[in-house]
């Protein structure tokens, strides 16, 4: 299964992201944890140490790694370039859990990332396409990694999201792009809820097939994003909920 994870900055998709990726892994589940997004910090918070993620570059940044498999500094360079065995080379392993820190489509300024951004394009294709693995995709605000080729081979697009008219209308700029693309199942989860008015807030808004679950505000949460390392998850009412809203990911991403 290949689950997209996106949304706006700081609604607490990366602490959503590496909970779902030790959820499938307790249940006896290999996953790929992919962090595409630069912004984020996926990695630390699954548990790897400072020391480890400062000596794993994002792929994108690996200028003689991607020289080489583009052939080289010239103009030209091909569109379907050799990634298959990157992963294996460039991922690092946690029991059942594997990282990878691809980094992001990049854009704007004075230079040209076209090749970069080609490579990294055949990279996705190689992760959602060719990966026989769960494969998680914390892609932040933007799916731009996505192709409309790519985008059919995701079973499911997760958007979290908190109770604010900002946060709200980066779920509607997602939901645009993965209607464009053609994602199958889009759904939206909504976090950080601290009272019925926010709850109704987000109901108002979003249907209830397509709403699948509330995740109160959480200091618990907080907690986790703040000092990670453990693959422990929420217990009690806030473990239930989660636990329901994960299972519907998978029951509705197959």
């Amino acid at each position: 299964m290949k689950i997209a994870i996106s949304g706006k900055g700081g609604v607490g998709k990366t602490t959503f992201a590496a909970n779902l990726a030790h959820w499938l892994s307790q249940k006896g589940i290999t996953v790929l944890a992919v962090d595409a997004d630069p912004d984020a910090s996926l990695g630390t918070i699954l548990g790897l140490s400072e020391d480890v993620l400062s000596d794993l570059k994002p792929i994108v940044d690996m200028k003689e790694l991607i020289e080489a498999r583009m052939g080289g500094s010239g103009t030209y360079y091909p569109l379907n370039p050799q990634v298959d065995d990157i992963l294996d080379d460039y991922s690092i392993s946690m029991g059942s859990i594997r990282f990878f820190r691809m980094g992001n489509i990049k854009g704007g300024g004075t230079s040209c990332y076209c090749k970069e951004n080609s490579f990294l394009q055949a990279l996705v294709n190689s992760l959602i396409l060719g990966e026989q693995d769960t494969v998680i995709l914390d892609m932040g605000a933007g799916i731009e990694q996505l192709t409309r080729g790519t985008a059919l081979g995701v079973d499911i697009l997760v958007i979290v999201t908190e109770p604010s008219k900002v946060s709200v209308q980066t779920v509607k700029v997602i939901q645009k792009l993965a209607l464009e693309l053609g994602i199958p199942r889009v759904v939206v989860v909504g976090n950080k809820v601290r009272n019925s008015k926010d709850e109704n807030f987000l109901r108002d808004l979003f249907p209830s097939e397509q709403l699948i679950g509330i995740i109160p505000y959480s200091d618990e949460l907080l907690e986790m994003s703040i000092n990670s390392g453990s693959d422990e998850l929420p217990g009690g009412s806030l473990g239930v909920i989660i636990n329901t809203i994960y299972q519907k990911i998978i029951d509705e991403g197959r």
